[in-house]
């Protein structure tokens, strides 16, 4: 008997048609891709304009090039991330516990906050930072990303803490937990978990939006493409741009695969991290 009564193998007909739809359609992909690698050859695209990654001009070396790209300019991206996820994250919990918290003026002051800094545009926020406070582009950029993502992380945090069923709270009381506990020791656990993947493409968006940096005159990776650009001039554009675009798709697919990574781990765990935690003790003297 079929292990899904509401669907039927598909017969010797059908899967016929399937095969030559798949082919057709590979062979209508394959006439596109030929058509546009022609049209880009015609406009002088596979040139020597390639030759500023391997042996570029003005006295410049290919080291020259991929040491500015990669090094410095990568590394300066990486750098204004990893310092303002970790301060988002935290910036983040406190909200979201202000957010749910009890007292109604305090509720009402973090909703405020969060619907502010999510109503700002991430530029916005680096710009004053950089004009208002006159601090460096550096810390302009830390700031803008820090801000913003708080706030989106906040929601997720606290659309997390609303799923879990509220019997846990009430448990965390009755076993003689405060709030804070509860929430630092049975509830965000479970909560990072459930929200690990949104996390996780939250901080991509945090990677993606530190491009923002090269028009407050940070030197990330964008701004080392421009620089490279408006050296070498209007020829180096396109390698430039696909090498750029290759970095930033390898870092992402990374965070990515690392999400994924993780999440199998803590899976795999079930919930033996949070019950244990807290069960375990009292059980374990419990006689029958």
């Amino acid at each position: 008997m079929s292990g899904n009564v509401l669907y039927d193998a598909p017969g010797p007909k059908t899967r016929r048609l399937e095969r030559i739809g798949s082919i057709v359609f590979a062979v209508i992909l394959l006439g596109l891709l030929a058509w546009m690698i022609k049209g880009m050859a015609d406009r002088g695209i596979f040139d020597d304009r390639w030759a500023v990654l391997t042996d570029p001009p003005k006295g410049q070396s290919a080291e020259d090039v991929w040491k500015s790209l990669v090094v410095t300019g990568l590394g300066a991206t990486l750098k204004a991330a990893v310092v303002a996820a970790p301060l988002a994250l935290v910036l983040a919990f406190v909200l979201a516990i202000l957010r749910t918290s009890g007292i109604r003026v305090v509720r009402g002051a973090a909703t405020a906050v969060i619907e502010v800094l999510r109503g700002l545009p991430v530029l916005l926020m680096m710009l004053f930072a950089l004009l208002a406070f006159g601090l460096s582009s550096f810390q302009a950029v830390v700031i803008g990303l820090t801000l913003y993502n708080a706030a989106i992380v906040a929601e997720i945090l606290r659309a997390g803490l609303a799923a879990l069923p509220k019997g846990q709270a009430e448990a965390g009381t009755a076993i003689g937990l405060t709030r804070g506990q509860t929430l630092r020791l049975v509830q965000l656990p479970q909560v990072i978990r459930l929200m690990l993947p949104s996390l996780i493409s939250q901080f991509v968006v945090l990677l993606k939006d530190s491009s923002l940096g090269f028009i407050v005159g940070y030197p990330e990776l964008l701004n080392a493409m421009k620089t490279n650009y408006n050296f070498f001039g209007s020829d180096s554009r396109l390698p430039l741009f696909l090498v750029v675009a290759v970095v930033y798709l390898t870092v992402n697919i990374a965070l990515s695969r690392l999400a994924v990574y993780i999440e199998k781990r803590l899976s795999s765990r079930g919930q033996k991290p949070v019950a244990t935690g807290l069960a375990t003790p009292d059980l374990g003297k419990t006689t029958v």
